[in-house]
Formats: structure tokens, C-alpha cells, sequence
């Protein structure tokens, strides 16, 4: 089944994402793939796969992307987070991953959780 794949990631860890997606390109391509603005221009340039952008996280990307959670359209996050960097819209990324834990989205917050959330049989 084609399932719904949020990629996200701070500015210091989108190389990190985008190295990440470069392994596993050929398991996110059967998925349907969205992303904030500025991660998802990178994924698309970068590694010509079709990632749906869908507003700048600072900018209310994440709630956005809670929203969509919440009404059922998003079936695992992967958010390349960067924890050691304060963030101007923290309460923003809080409230994404406690809409992922309460509605029960696997959400990926680095590299390992990403490789098992990515190999998960479907």
C-alpha cells in the first residue's frame, strides 16, 4: 500500500536528510512523499523525486503538517531535527511530534529511527 511520507529538516541536518534519501531513493519512490518548502525544493533538485511541498516550517510548515496528521493523510515522519540549535517556532515543532505520538505516526528524529521507520514492511 502507498502510504503518505513526511520529510522534514532543520537547516543543519538537510544534508544530512538529503545523504539519508539518497540510500534509500528507491523505497521512498513508491511512496507518496511531502515535505516543507525549503526541504522539499532540495529533495526534488537534488535527487529528481517528486517530494509535494507544503508551506516553510518557521512559517507554519509544522502545524500544517500536525494538520495533516491529524485528518488522516500522513502515515510516518521523518524530521532530521537539529536539537542542539534553539528554534524561534519551538512550540510549533513540539506540537508536530506530540500530534504524531497521540495519533500513533512513527516519527523518525534522526538517522536510526529513520532506517527503521523506512524499512518497516509495509
Amino acid at each position: 500500500m502507498k502510504k503518505t511520507i513526511a520529510l522534514i529538516a532543520h537547516n543543519s541536518r538537510k544534508t544530512d536528510l538529503l545523504n539519508w534519501a539518497k540510500v534509500h531513493r528507491s523505497r521512498l519512490i513508491k511512496h507518496n512523499l511531502i515535505g516543507t518548502t525549503n526541504t522539499s525544493k532540495l529533495l526534488n533538485d537534488m535527487l529528481e523525486i517528486d517530494v509535494e511541498g507544503f508551506g516553510h516550517g518557521p512559517s507554519g510548515g509544522d502545524i500544517l503538517l500536525a494538520a495533516r496528521i491529524l485528518q488522516g493523510e500522513v502515515h510516518k515522519v521523518i524530521f532530521f531535527i537539529d536539537a542542539e540549535t534553539p528554534h524561534g517556532h519551538e512550540h510549533d515543532i513540539q506540537t508536530l511530534i506530540r500530534t504524531a505520538v497521540i495519533n500513533n505516526i512513527p516519527i523518525a528524529l534522526n538517522r536510526a529511527s529513520a532506517d527503521l521507520i523506512i524499512l518497516e514492511e509495509d
